[in-house]
Parts: C-alpha cells; sequence; structure tokens
C-alpha cells in the first residue's frame, strides 16, 4: 500500500492497515458459514471449530449415550445457534465497541466453551458408562454430566458466532481499493476451504482413532494459537469507530410513521425531509403509510444545518426508502427457508446413514462419519469455479446476455430438490439391503453397502449450493439500502440458522406422526423422510418462481427524479 493510499485514511482510531495485517487476520478469519452444510471459521479458528462441529453427533452416540435422532437435533441446534447469532456480535461491532473488542472476547468464550468439551472427554465422571451405541440397557447421562456438556457447547457456539461477522469486515478495513480486498479475499477463501478440509478429516480421524479428549485438545490449542496470532498483531491493525446500529435508523420510521398516523400524506417534494447532500425527492407509493415518518411537522425536529437533532426524531425519504427495500425482499428471503431446511435435514441424517454402512477405504482406514460433509465442501469448491469460468460464459455466449442472479438461484432450488431425490432413492436400496440380510431385528447393524454410495447426493448438494448461496450473497448486497451493505450477508445467515430450527421441529412432527425415523434408521423409513423433502423443497421452488417473477431489481436502474408511485 503506498503513502496516498495511508494518506486517504479517515482519521479514526490510529493503525497502519495494509498488508502487514495479513498473516495475522488470515491465520484467525472467521467467516459464515458456506451455507447451510457447515459452520466454518478460517485459518487456527477453522480447526478449533471444525474440529468438534463435523464429529458432534458421533460424540453424542458413543460418549453420551444419546440416541441418534436427539444427537442429530442437538446437532442442528448448535449450527443454528452458530449461524444466528453472529447478527448479535455484528451489532454490538458496529454500534458500541467496534470489532477488534468482539473478536478476542468471543475468541475467549469460544476457548471456555471447547475447554469444556475436553474435561468431557478427559474426565470419565464427566460422561455416562460407555456402552452399545443404541442400546436400551445404556445408562443415560446425569443431570450434572447435561450441565457441563450444554454449557460447553453453548459458549463454544457463543464464541464462534460472535467472531464470524466481525472480523470478514475488520480484515477489508485494512485496504483502501478494491483490487487488495480482491486478492484478500481470494486468499481468505482458500485458507478457509483448506483449514475446514483438515479439521473436518484430520482432527476427526484424530477422534475416532486416537481419542476425543486428544482431537477436542487439538481443538483447543488451535483457538489458542489463533488468538495469539490476531493479537500480537494489535499494533497494525487500523481499527474502525463504531458508526451506530443502522436497525436505529428503521425502527424510527415505524415509530415516526405511528407517531404522525393523523397527518395527511403530501405528494411535494419540500414537504418531506431529506438527507443532506442528496437530490430531493418524494417517497414512492409502497407501503404509502410509512411516508408520514418523513413528514415535515415542526422546526424544533431539525437543527440549523437541515440535518435531524436525533435518530429517533423524523426520518429522511432514504430512511424511509430503505426500510421499504426490506419489505419488497422479504418473500424472496422468506423462500431461503424452506431451501434451506431440507438441507439441514439430510446434513444430519447423512451421518446417521454413514454411522450404519460400510466406511472402509482400502483394508485399514475407515471413512470416519463426521467427515462425510467433505464431499460438500469439494463439490461446491468445484462447482464454484466452473460455474464462473465455463457455465457462465457459455451461458452468455448463447443468451448473449449474462445470467441474472434470480436464475441462478433458481438452478440452486433444482438441484437441491434433486439431491434430495437421489437421497431417497439411496436410502431405499439400503433398506432394501438391510431387510434382504435380516439386519432390522440387530441393534444398529453396519449394513453391507458402501458409505461412498452417499457421494452423489453430497455432491448434487454442492453443486446446488454453489449456484444458490453465492447468489443470495450477491442478490442482497445489491438489493439492501447503503446503510446495510455490511448487514447483507447476516440475511442469508439468518434464514440458514432459522432453517435448522425448522429442521428440528419437522423431525419432531416426523417422529409423533409416523414411524419414520425411529433411532435404529434400519427399523424405520428414512427414504420416506427424504422424499417428503423433495416434496417441501418443490412446494418452496413454485413459491420462489411466484416471488421472483414478481420482484424487480431495486438498485440496478432508479429514476432519475420525482415522485415515483411504484
Amino acid at each position: 500500500m503506498d503513502s496516498s493510499e495511508e494518506a486517504a485514511r479517515p482519521p479514526v482510531r490510529s493503525g497502519r492497515g495494509g498488508w502487514i495485517t495479513f498473516p495475522f487476520i488470515i491465520g484467525f478469519f472467521p467467516v459464515s458459514s458456506t451455507p447451510i452444510h457447515e459452520n466454518r471459521d478460517d485459518g487456527w479458528l477453522t480447526l478449533a471449530a471444525g474440529g468438534w462441529i463435523a464429529n458432534l453427533i458421533v460424540y453424542l452416540i458413543q460418549e453420551f449415550n444419546i440416541k441418534s435422532i436427539s444427537a442429530a437435533k442437538i446437532y442442528n441446534v448448535v449450527n443454528g445457534s452458530i449461524t444466528m447469532f453472529p447478527i448479535i456480535g455484528a451489532i454490538l461491532a458496529d454500534s458500541f465497541v467496534g470489532c477488534f473488542s468482539v473478536i478476542w472476547f468471543s475468541s475467549l468464550i469460544s476457548l471456555l466453551g471447547t475447554l469444556l468439551l475436553v474435561l468431557t472427554a478427559a474426565i470419565s465422571h464427566l460422561r455416562p458408562p460407555s456402552c452399545e451405541d443404541g442400546s436400551n440397557a445404556c445408562r443415560y447421562p446425569s443431570h450434572l454430566q447435561f450441565a457441563v456438556l450444554y454449557l460447553g457447547l453453548a459458549l463454544a457456539s457463543l464464541g464462534n458466532a460472535g467472531t464470524r461477522f466481525t472480523i470478514a469486515p475488520m480484515g477489508a478495513d485494512q485496504f483502501n481499493n478494491p483490487k487488495s480486498q480482491g486478492i484478500f479475499f481470494n486468499w481468505y477463501i482458500f485458507t478457509m476451504y483448506t483449514a475446514t478440509v483438515v479439521s473436518s478429516t484430520a482432527i476427526v480421524y484424530v477422534e475416532d482413532n486416537v481419542g476425543w479428549a486428544w482431537g477436542f485438545g487439538l481443538c483447543a490449542v488451535a483457538n489458542v494459537l489463533g488468538l495469539a496470532v490476531f493479537l500480537s498483531g494489535s499494533r497494525f491493525y487500523h481499527l474502525v469507530k463504531p458508526k451506530g446500529s443502522p436497525f436505529r435508523r428503521l425502527a424510527s420510521v415505524v415509530v415516526g410513521a405511528i407517531s404522525k398516523r393523523r397527518m395527511a400524506l403530501s405528494d411535494q417534494t419540500e414537504d418531506y425531509y431529506h438527507d443532506l447532500n442528496v437530490h430531493a425527492k418524494c417517497p414512492t407509493h409502497f407501503f404509502r403509510f410509512l411516508n408520514r415518518a418523513a413528514l415535515r411537522s415542526t422546526e424544533e425536529d431539525t437543527n440549523q444545518d437541515g440535518s435531524i437533532t436525533t435518530p429517533w426524531k423524523p426520518c429522511t425519504v432514504q430512511q424511509v426508502e430503505d426500510l421499504k427495500s426490506l419489505i419488497r425482499i422479504f418473500p424472496l428471503w422468506s423462500t431461503g427457508l424452506f431451501l434451506c431446511t431440507p438441507l439441514a435435514i439430510q446434513l444430519s441424517l447423512a451421518t446417521l446413514q454413514a454411522l450404519s454402512m460400510d466406511r472402509r477405504l482400502g483394508p485399514r482406514f475407515h471413512v470416519p462419519a463426521g467427515s462425510m460433509s467433505v464431499f460438500i465442501l469439494i463439490s461446491t469448491s468445484i462447482s464454484i469455479f466452473l460455474i464462473d469460468r465455463l457455465f457462465f460464459p457459455l451461458w452468455e455466449k448463447l443468451t448473449h446476455r449474462p445470467p441474472k442472479l434470480l436464475q441462478r438461484i433458481g438452478i440452486g432450488h433444482t438441484l437441491t430438490i434433486i439431491s434430495m431425490a437421489v437421497s431417497a432413492v439411496v436410502e431405499s436400496k439400503r433398506l432394501k439391503i438391510a431387510r434382504s440380510d435380516d439386519l432390522q431385528n440387530e441393534t444398529d447393524a453396519v449394513v453391507p453397502m458402501s458409505a461412498l454410495w452417499l457421494v452423489p447426493q453430497l455432491a448434487i448438494a454442492g453443486i446446488g449450493e454453489a449456484f444458490h448461496f453465492p447468489g443470495q450473497v450477491a442478490l442482497y448486497y445489491q438489493e439492501f439500502p447503503e446503510s446495510l451493505k455490511s448487514t447483507s450477508t447476516a440475511a442469508v445467515a439468518m434464514f440458514i440458522g432459522i432453517a435448522f430450527y425448522i429442521s428440528n421441529a419437522i423431525i419432531d412432527l416426523i417422529r409423533r406422526a409416523t414411524g419414520w425415523l425411529p433411532d435404529d434408521i434400519n427399523k424405520g423409513r428414512l427414504d420416506n423422510v427424504y422424499w417428503f423433502c423433495c416434496i417441501l423443497g418443490g412446494l418452496n421452488f413454485g413459491y420462489y418462481l411466484v416471488c421472483a417473477s414478481l420482484y424487480k431489481y431495486q438498485n440496478v436502474e432508479k429514476s432519475a427524479d420525482g415522485c415515483s408511485k411504484s
């Protein structure tokens, strides 16, 4: 970074920024998950988090004697929490203490949680006596054992969530030009995927074959190293002061519209408050009652220079239109809920399937059940490259225009449905073999069918992810108002997190209404669950097509001026 770039920095808290900060941030860098299949961080923190998250279901079943379906539900809650709670860290960073403070404090919380998990694995009194998986004679964990386990999971989840949407913008803040930011994010993606593969394979292998205490211990060491590397670069960072939460600006629109509900609306531009140095225009007629929030009432509402006195006083037209833009995109956002719900169900149940299948790869090596999600990661990585380098250029050559974001997301919907159908077919084959070998009368028997049969469904899900996840991130970044650009990614994380909770609700509903999901899946009809997910995804895709056909891109072409009636 040259001297002119340094001089261009705003006069906020001192710090050098630039490429000197790169090794300190990239070694720690947490980021939101590639959307649904696994919550990941970057660098050392990826090893710390990915190592225990990827193999959590297996740990709960084998070491805590928790039934398989219950273990899958706990796994979904953990993933949902890690995906949803980052919005809290982002608000704290933006509004109060800044990114740096949120990051190091959250990392300490994550370390405490990981250390508690180490204790549950190392101290036998913190676990129930071991027994065969799923046996009715197994002793259930005591209240104390459950308390330590859940406290560890809660702290580790909360700590990881707190860093997910804070260090990403902090890393971008170290650079002033888009080119440097682009290079940074290329290395960031490379580090994320590399560390995720290591955590989902090497650490999971240690947990399965050396010991859980050793595996979780490696996670704790990685957490300490990541925090140490991050703090050691503190004197080099460019730290931006908190700017205040944009959500308060949106809430003030609702408060203003309610407080002025008796005022008559106007079609005159001068009757509304406007941001300084912004071309004055009338608010649109969409959700017209919100326009009252920007109506002029008394001279006390503004300072002498025309600015608003307080954030809760009358809003500007831009604030009103920002809230309207979120309302317009909400139907599209809601389609993400039931796009990700089948994927969340597939992710947890695929681990249970792998546990009941032949995982041998050669005479000595067994593929860890918790490592099956790596096939999704590999598929997504390869597909993103092929989509950007081959598919999109071919599309543009044939149609003479690039694919729209909504088209890209729609392709992802379709592939997700296909993945559910393939999952159902593979599970039908597995159950057929279990019945032919009379394994349904044996407790948690291993079906003589290779776990690699699960790879096609996971690979297709990964390809679909390569289409819909980047498409949704780009869509919300493009369509969200300027004041909410930094939180647009959180909108994707929100519906992913909610999807994990919805998946638990659906699993509970299926267990109560049918016999498809017993604790021993060899005795159930998991294939019907996947067919149900296929139907659910199909209905949601129909809803998506309706929303997409009615949606008009907001920030591609804007009207020049005047009072729009859109």
